[in-house]
């Protein structure tokens, strides 16, 4: 529909939106985000509206930005909905609600930017019977009250496992999970993407403790549910990929607002997400082909502009056998010069994204039966080689 012209949409980084639904409800004017600074997202021109032929009917016009401490960050408007819909796990007749695992999400941010908000909650209780430490929400955000008369949950994808049950993987991509895998170290915060970088974390190396965090809130991302433990999947814990989860003991969960302060905040030690294209200066594109394929920047805008190690996974060249790391990327971006390290199933790239030894890529893995040569025809760009021998990557 929307590239038919038949629906207008704007995308906005997901951390964005609910970054200006609480300062709305803070009463603060606009904000500042290092999301999108640089990209075309920042600089204007994204298709808003499509015309019936194809051609783009309305685009994004330039937002403010502004340069502190050197680094660049876009001005957003608060966000403040006429009315606002919210769904809790359990409510008191005064408004007070409690959200159960990732169900939080962005409905606290809803609630309290809200001019009027309904809240519809699975349980309501008496005022007084709720513990007061366990309450996320005050009711003092909620308007009306509804108690939800069909509660059931749909799971979007349902994902299990099985005690001792091995991944299969096996090839190029194999390759790319076990080395991505290796970026782990002891007592990381770690934030993985959907695809390869969620399969890398069947293979923590020995010794290696990390907690992951999903954007869409919790800390503590457990293995998918093994039906022979009793685990079964619930819609009320998912990741980011809409994926049946569990919680670690020791997890906690949080909304949209705080997930995405405490990645931005550089709490987050390390991002693995996946990628269209890279530039030889650290660049990022991996959302949107213009009048092809619009997947939205979800949050990876806001991942890889805060002050985590961005590590990019992809296979090296595009199915028609082009290059996918460049100069300079084709494709719009999610952000500019944010890699920290690029690897493929051909090798593995240090990225010198601040410049610190004058820029570029520098090979420091290559793949068994590859050579540099092959490497080179494969990329778009120059790039330097690591002294002495390189190591060979590791096969799956």
């Amino acid at each position: 529909m929307f590239f038919t012209g038949e629906l207008e949409v704007e995308l906005v980084p997901q951390g964005t939106i609910a970054a200006r639904l609480r300062a709305a409800g803070n009463g603060m004017p606009a904000i500042f985000t290092p999301a999108g600074a640089g990209t075309m997202y920042a600089n204007g021109g994204i298709p808003l509206k499509y015309a019936p032929d194809g051609s783009v009917a309305i685009s994004t016009e330039p937002r403010p930005t502004q340069v502190f401490d050197g680094k660049e960050y876009v001005m957003e408007y608060a966000l403040r909905p006429d009315v606002s819909f919210v769904k809790a796990y359990k409510a008191d007749t005064r408004g007070n609600l409690i959200f159960r695992g990732t169900s939080a999400n962005a409905n606290p941010d809803c609630a309290v930017a809200g001019k009027v908000v309904l809240a519809e909650a699975e349980i309501i209780v008496e005022a007084g019977e709720l513990d007061v430490d366990e309450i996320h929400l005050s009711g003092v955000y909620v308007d009306h009250l509804i108690q939800a008369e069909e509660n059931e949950k749909r799971i979007e994808r349902l994902r299990e496992t099985v005690a001792g049950q091995i991944t299969d993987i096996s090839g190029p991509r194999g390759r790319i999970v076990k080395r991505a895998a290796k970026e782990f170290k002891d007592g990381m915060y770690v934030n993985l993407g959907i695809g390869i970088p969620t399969m890398a974390s069947s293979f923590i190396p020995d010794g290696v403790h990390i907690e992951l965090q999903a954007e869409n809130g919790l800390m503590g991302l457990g293995p998918y549910p093994d039906p022979s433990k009793g685990e079964h999947g619930d819609a009320d814990f998912i990741n980011a990929g809409k994926e049946t989860v569990t919680a670690i003991r020791g997890a906690s969960s949080f909304c949209s607002s705080e997930s995405f302060s405490m990645i931005r905040g550089g709490h987050v030690d390390l991002t693995i997400l996946g990628g269209m294209q890279c530039s030889s200066s650290g660049d990022l594109a991996s959302f949107f082909i213009p009048g092809k394929l619009l997947k939205g920047m979800g949050g990876a805008m806001d991942l890889v502009s805060s002050p985590s190690t961005v590590v990019v996974t992809m296979e090296h060249t595009a199915k028609d056998g082009s290059p996918k790391i460049l100069k300079e990327c084709t494709l719009p971006l999610t952000g500019k010069a944010v890699v920290d390290r690029i690897i493929t199933d051909m090798c593995v790239f240090a990225c010198d994204k601040e410049g610190m030894k004058g820029g570029g890529l520098t090979l420091i893995e290559i793949a068994a039966g590859i050579t540099v040569d092959d490497v080179r025809a494969a990329t778009d760009c120059p790039f330097d080689v690591i002294e002495g021998e390189i190591p060979l990557m590791e096969e799956p």
